[in-house]
């Protein structure tokens, strides 16, 4: 099933949903919960949905889910190290991140935007339930759109919340049908985290636009946030296909 998203109109907000938990061995909950509605806003601050989730318990607390973030061809991507953004990777890059802390990108080489930079943040606010042992396969996918990059240029704010689709309620259609993620606008003035927390289960907000640092190779304190750990996971593996069988020799002749 296809990832969904939603954004509202001018390009502000912004819904992503991620079809993982309707893979054929992920959970989208642990057996013995219950789904949890929000009883939040979109518009809080950076970090206090996260902090909200950790305050319910259950097995989040300490935890690293594995998110992939994806960008247009040729983008780099860094994440925050302490005080300083680390080195700058080729996108897509596979990480684990904390439910809780709020992690600040620096994305660079934008297409046909040379020398401009975009400084999104991601918020994880709950995590996926996959087998033991196949967690990293079941990463959260944080897509950097291209439009989206724009908008943040011009000085805009995206909103996207990533969230795992109901099973139920799901389209039946692969998610590599679509490139793994498929996303549409939510009305003007509507609330994404609550669009989204009726249409499955959130697990991720990315803000982009707004803030930049004074000075990208030294930013100040303030922007950067308070420092948070992160495991960096290898790049996915790719199967490759085998090779063509070549034609069995003809056999010679009178045999």
């Amino acid at each position: 099933m296809p990832a969904r998203s939603l954004a509202t109109g001018g390009g502000s907000n912004a819904i992503a949903g991620s079809s993982v938990a309707a893979m054929p061995t992920a959970r989208s909950t642990p057996p013995d919960q219950p789904p949890v509605h929000f009883q939040h806003e979109g518009i809080l601050s950076p970090g206090q949905i996260a902090a909200a989730r950790l305050s319910r318990g259950g097995p989040v607390l300490g935890y690293f889910q594995p998110v992939e973030i994806k960008a247009p061809l040729g983008v780099s991507v860094a994440l925050a190290e302490g005080a300083q953004f680390g080195p700058l990777q080729p996108a897509p890059v596979r990480v684990g991140l904390l439910i809780g802390p709020v992690y600040r990108l620096r994305v660079t080489n934008i297409p046909r935007h040379p020398g401009e930079e975009v400084y999104p943040t991601i918020e994880v606010i709950d995590r996926l339930y996959a087998p033991m042992g196949q967690e990293a396969r079941f990463a959260i996918p944080i897509q950097l759109h291209q439009e989206d990059l724009e908008l943040a240029l011009e000085g805009k704010l995206v909103t996207r919340v990533i969230y795992v689709e109901d099973p139920q309620r799901a389209l039946p259609v692969a998610a590599e049908a679509i490139n793994g993620e498929n996303w549409f606008e939510v009305g003007p003035g509507r609330d994404p985290l609550a669009v989204a927390d009726q249409l499955g289960r959130p697990v991720a907000i990315v803000r982009l636009g707004g803030r930049v640092p004074l000075d990208p190779e030294h930013p100040e304190p303030e922007f950067m946030g308070p420092p948070a750990p992160y495991e960096r996971l290898p790049a996915r593996m790719r199967v490759l296909q085998p090779p063509p069988r070549k034609p069995a020799a003809a056999k010679e002749a009178g045999r």
